[in-house]
């Protein structure tokens, strides 16, 4: 396997911070799954918020 397909979370999550800056979330803080959820049905889908919020799901489900 490839190191940049072993590493593709390094390589999804750029920009740092971002998610907790659009939805108004302290950094350090969790993103309550509410919110998520609910920023998730007001987005535009195909949007770039979308597709944030769309991973931020996905990795939330990995910790598990």
């Amino acid at each position: 396997m490839a190191d940049r397909e072993h590493k593709w979370i390094a390589n999804a999550t750029k920009n740092k911070g971002a998610l907790h800056r659009r939805l108004g979330v302290p950094q350090g803080k969790k993103i309550p799954a509410k919110k998520l959820a609910a920023a998730a049905r007001k987005a535009k889908p195909g949007s770039k918020l979308a597709k944030e919020l769309n991973l931020a799901k996905t990795l939330k489900g990995l910790r598990h």
